[in-house]
């Protein structure tokens, strides 16, 4: 079973998220900040992230280019989850090493959509 880690400072949008991919599968983490997204995978074999912008702490985007620039750790495929719709904005996240990106309030068949989009997961017309 994959292993998915969800980064959101809203308990609210972490249980919402939580439903969702755990009825495609995943086994999932949860963490509040980039903070302590780091420590759980330092700690945990993540296969993806679905990743809150806006956060205390440790940001999002901190967060991101923080993994991307840990050599020492797996890289896990990274979507982007927020309210963030500038263009100049999600190309940033692009740039610092997001594979995908998704806007919120998002459903199950975007979520399952960009994890079949990124390879995570298969079609099921596959």
């Amino acid at each position: 079973m994959k292993t998915i880690l969800l980064v959101d400072d809203s308990r609210a949008v972490r249980l919402a998220g939580r439903r969702m991919v755990s009825s495609i599968g995943f086994s999932v983490l949860e963490a509040e900040n980039g903070e302590e997204a780091l420590k759980m995978v330092r700690e945990h074999d993540v296969d993806v992230i679905l990743l809150d912008w806006n956060m205390p702490i440790m940001d999002g985007l901190e967060f991101l280019k923080a993994l991307r620039a840990a050599e020492d750790l797996e890289q896990p495929t990274v979507v982007m989850c927020t309210t963030e719709n500038d263009m100049s904005r999600i190309m940033q996240a692009m740039q610092s090493g997001a594979d995908e990106y998704i806007m919120k309030p998002f459903t199950e068949e975007i979520v399952r959509g960009k994890l079949e989009e990124t390879g995570v997961i298969e079609s099921p017309d596959a």
